[in-house]
């Protein structure tokens, strides 16, 4: 089999060879790069899904007192294609402890990582980055908003 540069078998060397390449503009020569094929889709968001549900019981069980004295959600993980990095979403109850308990779960990503690996069987477990998730507190802002706006039912009954 000829390599992708090689002229293919059969061919007249006194007749010009154009290569694909050359006129086809979208036309690769192997390799191609790891990145054009992405894992796909549902693969990756049913590991996304494992390993939220996996690091949401390990939380719970954790020693560390930063940890502990507040409820921690993990609301969302986010994993790369090469499963290398994870990035998870946390949400906390008590919003002045959030930035301790933070620092907390990153001072434990070795262990989670180590114990993240021995559940879920993965090649590559995924190295930890912790986020904070403020999306439920601005959902509370909002509804508060919402809630505070005064609605008069006159002006309504006007324009219809």
């Amino acid at each position: 089999m000829p390599t992708p540069l090689q002229r293919p078998a059969g061919h007249d060397p006194g007749k010009s060879f154009t290569h694909p390449a050359e006129t086809h503009p979208g036309f690769r020569l192997l390799p191609y790069k790891k990145e054009e094929f992405p894992m796909a889709s549902n693969r990756l968001m049913r590991i996304n899904e494992e390993i939220q549900k996996e690091l949401s019981g390990m939380i719970r069980n954790l020693k560390d007192p930063r940890v502990q004295d507040t409820m921690v959600s993990v609301t969302r993980v986010d994993t790369t294609g090469d499963l290398r990095y994870a990035k998870v979403y946390v949400s906390f109850l008590q919003e002045d402890r959030a930035a301790e308990a933070l620092k907390g779960l990153k001072s434990a990503s070795g262990y989670l990582r180590r114990e993240l690996g021995s559940v879920l069987r993965l090649h590559h477990t995924p190295d930890i980055q912790w986020a904070l998730d403020d999306s439920i507190t601005y959902g509370a802002r909002m509804l508060a908003l919402i809630n505070s706006l005064e609605v008069n039912s006159d002006d309504h009954a006007d324009e219809g």
